[in-house]
């Protein structure tokens, strides 16, 4: 029967060294045992540089590396990662000595060692990523990586076409130098506020609203709605969710792990 399969099955990983192979996969999000024992089939798996094809093949993912299309597998159960929507007049921090209001006041301390990667000014609104995963949060936010953001951004007055293209072309210097967005998109306009969808790697400080104010148009609400993979969705303003393993593992691949 099944039920009695499944328990000598679990009884049998426990007694002997490691965990199958598909079973780590599983658990690291790329789909169901069944689907993972194809990816081990489909000869797409290397544990330490070898090529495994053998479906009852045992590995210690604290121990050795495991790597699927040449991706590695980051398998910690301690390790979390959160998608929080901040609102305006937030602090991107988790203490502030004035006592205004920040990250921690959102997620609270259900999560230890837990920090932002990457920050949003005080008026601005929209996606962070948290984790405790250090290595995660050093490669998201080094320069190396460059994780592309999308943001949308309401400006004041109207802002034609031509304007949107050159800051996708030729760019803008700033005080610290030259800076081009990677797209700059019209999404709605009327008489003195304009609607755009803007998306750079660059991770400056208050770097979108510094490029719209040197070509004249002040951005008057931002919003980011997206960091490389992950997006904001219909996430409440002033909450969080927890990223499924799927998520992460786009974001590491992401960056580079």
């Amino acid at each position: 029967m099944p039920n009695a399969y499944s328990r000598a099955l679990k009884a049998h990983d426990n007694n002997e060294e490691g965990i199958r192979l598909q079973k780590i996969l599983a658990q690291a999000g790329f789909g169901s045992r069944r689907k993972c024992e194809q990816i081990i089939l489909d000869g797409r798996v290397e544990v330490d540089g070898e090529l495994v094809t053998e479906l009852g093949t045992r590995a210690d993912p604290s121990k050795q590396e495991i790597r699927v299309d040449g991706s590695r597998v980051r398998l910690n159960p301690n390790h979390i990662t959160l998608a929080l929507n901040k609102p305006r007049r937030v602090l991107s921090t988790m203490d502030d000595p004035k006592g205004r209001y920040t990250l921690r006041d959102i997620v609270g301390d259900k999560y230890e060692r837990i920090f932002h990667m990457g920050r949003l000014d005080y008026d601005s609104e929209g996606l962070i990523l948290m984790t405790n995963d250090g290595e995660l949060s050093q490669h998201v936010m080094h320069p190396k990586y460059e994780v592309e953001k999308t943001y949308i951004a309401t400006l004041q007055g109207r802002i034609s076409g031509n304007v949107c293209r050159r800051l996708v072309s030729q760019g803008v210097q700033l005080d610290d130098g030259w800076i081009r967005l990677d797209h700059c998109a019209i999404i709605d306009a009327n008489h003195d506020t304009t609607l755009v969808k803007v998306v750079l790697h660059s991770g400056k400080n208050r770097i979108v609203r510094r490029i719209f104010d040197a070509v004249g148009f002040p951005v008057k609400r931002l919003v980011r709605t997206q960091i490389g993979p992950i997006k904001l969705g219909d996430l409440k303003s002033g909450s969080y969710r927890v990223l499924s393993q799927t998520e992460v593992r786009s974001l590491a691949k992401e960056v580079g792990l």
